[in-house]
């Protein structure tokens, strides 16, 4: 064999050998393009797309801490300092679709009071679609019309039920004239209510009519009028709420006043957040309205970190409730908030001061 043979031979070599190995090489795969999140602002600030989706998501929620003193609902509280905490996760979602956004909203909360008592609870979880809400939400006896002032304890004064199952439609004409029609869970389990003190209920097994509310409503610039009406099927009275509110631009304020189909009776819509021993031992009704109520209150903002609150109410059954408070956000999102109310019980003949010191981070 000559030298040509063998270079020749030993070049063939190498390429075959080479050949094989590039046959058997592993090629990574091209890495897949990476989705960022996208904002959605069609349905206001803090949404944004679910990736791979058209859906869009909102997470929020707030952590409070406070000291309670005594306690506006109950004149023979003489507690010191009550130390209460709170946390609440809350999720939105929405989808655009032919009969306007598809929503949902659920909020889980957690308290931790003085003593190790702990709770959790399913606050809200409803969806919403083209006016429509069904679900566990407040009662639009109390949400249509705005609730009372802008203080904690609004309704030492009963203003209504909160959080209960209901069927609503919203009607909003565009013009500032809007109404609403609710029928909501009359609570007919027996299981306990989701309205008023602990100690009355107006539940009733095997009952199958459920609770109705209707409003209606106008406004117009810094005028506003509400009207709303709730009937308690089990208890077959209800009662109506009227309410005015005025925004002049260095405060507001609002008058609400409320009638009771029978005053010697507490139903959902007339009841009473009160302690049984804040009426007379033979006649409940006394921590009731009676038959009326009305609440008064003005807002006056005096800076954009600064806002100082009133709220006066009274009833038939004349129980005076007096609270007033001031709202420091000295950042974004924190606030700090000191509250006093006083309370009399002409039936009993007793009163009661009491105090919130609150702390709270929204998010």
């Amino acid at each position: 064999m000559n030298i040509k043979s063998l270079l020749l031979g030993s070049a063939a070599a190498l390429a075959a050998v080479s050949g094989a190995h590039a046959a058997d090489a592993i090629v990574a795969a091209e890495p897949e393009p990476l989705e960022y999140v996208r904002i959605c602002d069609a349905y206001g600030a803090g949404y944004f797309f679910i990736p791979g989706t058209e859906t869009c998501l909102k997470i929020g929620g707030r952590v409070r801490t406070e000291g309670e003193w005594y306690d506006a609902y109950n004149p023979n509280s003489h507690n010191g300092t009550l130390w209460h905490t709170r946390a609440e996760l809350s999720v939105d979602t929405a989808t655009d679709t032919e009969y306007g956004p598809l929503k949902t909203n659920t909020v889980i909360r957690w308290d931790w009071n003085d003593g190790n008592s702990t709770s959790t609870k399913l606050l809200f979880a409803n969806i919403s679609l083209g006016g429509f809400l069904v679900g566990k939400a407040d009662s639009q006896y109390n949400s249509y019309i705005g609730y009372a002032g802008d203080v904690i304890n609004d309704d030492v004064i009963y203003d209504g039920p909160y959080e209960l199952n209901q069927l609503t439609y919203n009607y909003d004409a565009g013009n500032g004239f809007t109404a609403v029609i609710s029928v909501e869970d009359s609570n007919s389990s027996g299981s306990g209510a989701s309205y008023g003190s602990s100690w009355w209920s107006d539940d009733k097994g095997n009952h199958y009519a459920p609770d109705v509310v209707a409003g209606a409503g106008f406004k117009s610039g810094a005028w506003g009028f509400k009207v709303v009406g709730g009937y308690d099927s089990i208890v077959e009275e209800g009662a109506i709420k009227a309410r005015v509110d005025a925004d002049f631009g260095t405060f507001s304020a609002f008058l609400m006043g409320g009638w009771n189909t029978d005053g010697d009776k507490l139903n959902k819509y007339a009841g009473t957040n009160l302690d049984r021993s804040a009426c007379p031992v033979n006649d409940a009704s006394k921590c009731g309205w009676g038959d009326w109520a009305v609440w008064g209150g003005v807002g006056v903002p005096i800076n954009e970190k600064l806002k100082w609150n009133l709220q006066l109410a009274y009833t038939d059954s004349k129980i005076f409730a007096a609270t007033t408070n001031v709202k420091w956000n000295p950042v974004k999102n924190l606030l700090i908030e000191p509250e006093v109310s006083y309370t009399n019980f002409d039936s009993v003949n007793q009163d009661q001061w009491a105090g919130i010191l609150r702390f709270e981070r929204s998010f």
